[in-house]
């Protein structure tokens, strides 16, 4: 006997050996159990996921004479005959070169012949959207009222192509597409049987290029057996599919993630020169993309990719230094290349295209590259904020507070800190200073996404990053050395708007939200009626880095006070009248 494909040897016998679609097998079983067969039935959905399949069980089971849970039992005379091919009770036409209106003529007259050796006369018209208009009409009265013992199964993958009068005649089942578990389990029960030798990972691999199709997943299935005469391994499939090695992959997704175009292209062009296909190199590119995508954000990665360790750790070590939307606008600029290929003269250049736009977002106007570039912006400016913070050292007045007890005098029922009376330390120099005396901290070498020189004085230069507030910006309070008594209205507005932009402690952004502020000279005071609130600000962190923006606008002098329990706003409104006209005479009625 000839030899039979996988997807042929294996094909399901009965409804309990099909592989899913559960919701159609129950409906089919009930209706042969209460025999209530219907006359027209379309089945659609993907490739190779049992249409046809189910058709041909479903056929043998309304003419078995005793069928067993639904199904037909293959033992009696009807279920033989059908199994051996040559009955004429079960036709199946093939739409896509029987489409003529003539051919549906001829099947209109031979639906009247009743059933040889079974109680029904089935046919299956698979592609059955090939039809012509014309060949539709011609069936179109007959499948609305066949005879009693006809019935219908349609069969196609585009139901949008069948004219909604033949839909409307017929019970509509929608194939789904197997999960990659339910594959794996099939094709480990195909090798099984088979007696071939194989490792989870390469039965994985299987699984995910048949694409939810366990016929092209049985196909592949055939081919990686017949190649590999031992142990299936994951290299094994990976060469019978054609695919670059994950190494590779990794190379250059990783170069083009870093920005790195010189590496991008010599790896693209290394793989090329081998005699890769430029299509499946664009799809190992998405999948490794997709897979990096998965290890960044799920927590079940690993079981979801069930890759080699090894493998793995590469997609990991990638995925680490990339954000989302990195991986997100990469993910797209490729999938857009994989779609220009189809109409490409020439594939190599447009992959190489789309290699260069990922790896140089600066040439790139699209509004995610520009997202992207802002997002590495915003870290370098907190990777400097940050490197700045820690490096100075704290105000000796904030150092002193810190070492005593916190004990705080009360005066008029408000709770007060001794004042800073040193200045907080000296901001580093800006390497260039531009324009109307604002230092800034912008050179040309920004355009070119070099590093910042941002170096304080008497000491080596480091790539720091300098804070918004450096930048001066539509701001006049910048370089405030002298603070104007017309200033102090503007200082805590600047004072937020600055902490929101700049530092990355959502915390602390929240705590000075709802500060009430007043000014008692040139100290500025900032108070709060909640005692965690108090308590967070005097963190000598949080203390440090407020003094340090204070500064900024001029302001030497700061202190954090506690609201006393009892001040309503009444007395908070004359306690800030008495502060901001200490001279007046005021007199409350």
């Amino acid at each position: 006997m000839a030899y039979l494909a996988f997807y042929r040897t294996f094909r399901p016998a009965t409804f309990d050996e099909v592989v899913r679609q559960e919701h159609i097998v129950r409906i089919l079983k009930n209706q042969i159990e209460t025999d209530k067969v219907g006359h027209a039935y379309l089945f659609c959905g993907p490739r190779g996921t049992g249409k046809t399949t189910l058709a041909k069980i479903f056929a043998r089971a309304i003419n078995c004479e005793n069928p067993e849970n639904g199904s037909p039992c293959g033992k009696c005379a009807v279920c033989k005959a059908l199994a051996e091919g040559g009955s004429l009770d079960i036709s199946e036409i093939d739409a896509a070169s029987n489409n003529g209106v003539d051919e549906m003529r001829d099947l209109r007259e031979k639906v009247q012949y009743p059933p040889v050796a079974g109680k029904y006369k089935v046919y299956i018209i698979d592609e059955v959207h090939m039809l012509t208009a014309s060949a539709f009409n011609a069936v179109l009265k007959t499948l609305e009222e066949p005879p009693r013992h006809a019935v219908f199964i349609l069969a196609t993958t585009e139901p949008q192509k069948i004219p909604a009068t033949i839909l409307s005649r017929c019970m509509r089942f929608d194939f789904k597409l197997i999960p990659q578990s339910d594959l794996e389990e099939l094709i480990k029960s195909v090798f099984i049987k088979t007696g071939k030798q194989f490792e989870e990972s390469a039965v994985s691999a299987i699984a995910r290029a048949g694409a939810g199709s366990a016929r092209d997943s049985l196909s592949i299935a055939d081919m990686c057996a017949s190649y590999s005469q031992g142990k299936l391994t994951y290299d094994d499939v990976n060469a019978v599919l054609g695919s670059t090695e994950y190494a590779k992959i990794a190379d250059i997704c990783g170069a083009i993630l870093k920005e790195d175009a010189s590496s991008a292209l010599n790896f693209t062009e290394e793989i090329l020169s081998t005699g890769k296909s430029v299509g499946v190199l664009v799809k190992d590119m998405l999948s490794f993309l997709n897979n990096c995508t998965i290890v960044k954000v799920c927590r079940t990665a690993r079981e979801i990719v069930n890759l080699p360790d090894e493998t793995y750790k590469k997609i990991e070590e990638t995925a680490r230094s990339a954000d989302a939307h990195k991986l997100l606008r990469v993910t797209e600029v490729l999938a857009k290349a994989e779609t220009d290929l189809r109409y490409s003269l020439n594939g190599r250049i447009t992959l190489e295209t789309a290699v260069l736009k990922c790896a140089v977002p600066q040439t790139d106007y699209n509004i995610d590259a520009l997202i992207g570039r802002i997002n590495a912006l915003e870290q370098k400016i907190a990777e400097g904020v940050k490197m700045q913070i820690n490096s100075a050292p704290p105000p000796a007045s904030i150092r002193s507070q810190n070492q005593q007890t916190p004990e705080y005098a009360v005066n008029n029922g408000v709770s007060a800190k001794p004042e800073r009376k040193t200045a907080p330390p000296p901001r580093p120099v800006l390497s260039e200073d531009v324009g109307d005396g604002f230092e800034s901290p912008f050179k040309p070498s920004v355009a070119q996404n070099q590093p910042l020189n941002i170096a304080p004085a008497n000491s080596p230069a480091e790539e720091v990053q300098p804070t918004l507030w450096e930048n001066g910006g539509d701001s006049k309070l910048s370089k405030i050395s002298v603070l104007r008594e017309e200033d102090k209205g503007k200082i805590f507005g600047r004072f937020i708007r600055a902490l929101r932009e700049t530092h990355k402690n959502a915390v602390l952004f929240t705590l000075c939200m709802d500060l009430d502020h007043a000014f008692e000279g040139d100290k500025f005071i900032l108070i709060t009626d909640s005692e965690t609130v108090f308590k967070g600000l005097q963190r000598e962190t949080n203390a440090k880095f407020i003094g340090g923006l204070l500064a900024e606008f001029g302001v030497m002098n700061y202190e954090v006070r506690l609201k006393a329990k009892g001040e309503n706003d009444y007395d908070k409104a004359m306690r800030e009248l008495r502060q901001n006209f200490g001279g007046a005479d005021i007199e409350e009625k």
